[in-house]
């Protein structure tokens, strides 16, 4: 098997009876960062990005419950276990685990998610943010209600039963990331990587993961978000934003403003070339924006 991640150590650690998978590596007195990945990825994503954030900080790559080398746990009918906040809470307690009770967040698409909950409820952990590629989940499901062509698979994917676990046949999520690549390929995530995709692809147990994650996305994250607007909490800690010019590049309103008007009123933003795949498509421009971010705002090196 190749090894993406020479030099960094494979750790596992069991939270609420959940094993989670990360790849650790960098400095062991460094300033912790933790990447989290998007769907329908892994830990992998951050392959190119990953080793030079080591040269200076602590960097923990983790895939999420379901995802990569994690595992997968059974869902719930209310889709809890799958929400982001219960997501988050248990990235913080991987992060204890490993001696980090304060670190700074990055987080791509479904990453992103749980990454801007970790901040709101936890937020006496989170150094500093940083959000690659995707909205507010209340954002996403508002510019559903109006336009049906936005995002169509978050609602296939949400459905109760097996239409949902259907729609996620390894040649269609195949179809479906190169969509949203700027070349309208599967080229720039590399062969290799592609090819773990594609093992966990045709893992029924990630799949049904995989939608119990869009579940919480349609009912139980909009929900905790809404409370929250309503009732003004916003990202207190430095964050960032990093988009694709030729993704959320695109869209009428500019990403940092979508963001500004709703959870982090102080966030700055980069937008990158290429796609939603800014790990993968633009890895040397997603570096750089995280060295400069994270140089500036990660916190004090774990005693």
């Amino acid at each position: 098997m190749t090894d993406f991640f020479p030099g960094f150590d494979s750790v596992t650690s069991t939270v609420d009876g959940v094993e989670l998978f990360a790849r650790v590596g960098g400095p062991a007195d460094g300033a912790a960062v933790v990447l989290l990945h998007g769907f329908p990825q892994s830990h992998l994503c951050w392959h190119m990005v990953a080793p030079t954030l080591a040269t200076r900080f602590r960097v923990v790559c983790l895939d999420l419950k379901g995802y990569g080398r994690s595992q997968a746990a059974p869902g719930d009918p209310e889709h809890v276990g799958y929400s982001k906040r219960t997501m988050a809470a248990e990235v913080v307690a991987f992060m204890a685990a490993l001696g980090h009770d304060r670190f700074s967040v990055v987080g791509h698409d479904r990453g992103a998610l749980v990454g801007y909950r970790l901040a709101l409820d936890t937020p006496e952990a989170v150094d500093a943010l940083v959000i690659c590629d995707n909205y507010p989940t209340p954002v996403i499901w508002d510019n559903m209600a109006v336009d049906p062509n936005f995002t169509p698979h978050w609602r296939v994917f949400a459905a109760e039963g097996t239409d949902a676990e259907d729609a996620m046949a390894p040649d269609l999520l195949e179809k479906l990331v190169a969509a949203h690549t700027a070349s309208g390929t599967v080229d720039e995530l590399g062969d290799d990587v592609m090819n773990e995709y594609r093992s966990d692809w045709r893992d029924p147990a990630r799949i049904l993961a995989y939608c119990e994650d869009y579940r919480a996305g349609a009912g139980i994250d909009p929900q905790l978000d809404r409370a929250d607007l309503a009732a003004g909490r916003a990202v207190t800690c430095p964050a960032l934003v990093i988009w694709g010019e030729a993704f959320l590049g695109k869209a009428p309103e500019a990403t940092v403003d979508v963001w500004r008007r709703t959870f982090a009123p102080h966030i700055v933003g980069v937008e990158v070339p290429g796609g939603h795949f800014n790990p993968e498509e633009s890895p040397a421009e997603t570096t750089a924006a995280l060295m400069d971010f994270l140089s500036d705002h990660a916190g004090t090196p774990a005693s």
